[in-house]
């Protein structure tokens, strides 16, 4: 049981997804990042308040705005997680940084 669940682990964490989106359309992309921008997606323009952290939980980049291109040029190449928050929807997603 143990090994199946480091088997589902593994897979979730170096799975990589080109857009990350739920249902009512927040979410960003592309997935892994080569250009050091990424482009937040969603039905409204409320302020978004986007956190990101690296495995550990630690906080890398914590930013609220309303524009939609976010730069993580300053992040070193990795494995980050992604939370982005608008209004009452939240989504968070791990994100590559080639």
């Amino acid at each position: 049981m143990k090994n199946l669940y480091f088997l589902f682990l593994f897979i979730n964490l170096f799975s990589i997804s080109a857009f990350a989106q739920v249902g009512d359309g927040l979410g960003f992309y592309p997935n892994p990042v080569n250009t050091g921008k990424i482009t937040i997606t969603s039905k409204s323009n409320l302020e978004k308040e986007i956190i990101i952290t690296d495995v550990l939980g630690k906080i890398v980049l914590n930013k609220k705005q309303n524009v939609k291109e976010l730069d993580v040029s300053k992040l070193k190449e990795g494995i980050y997680f992604i939370k982005i928050k608008e209004g009452e929807l939240s989504v968070t997603k791990k994100l590559i940084i080639n």
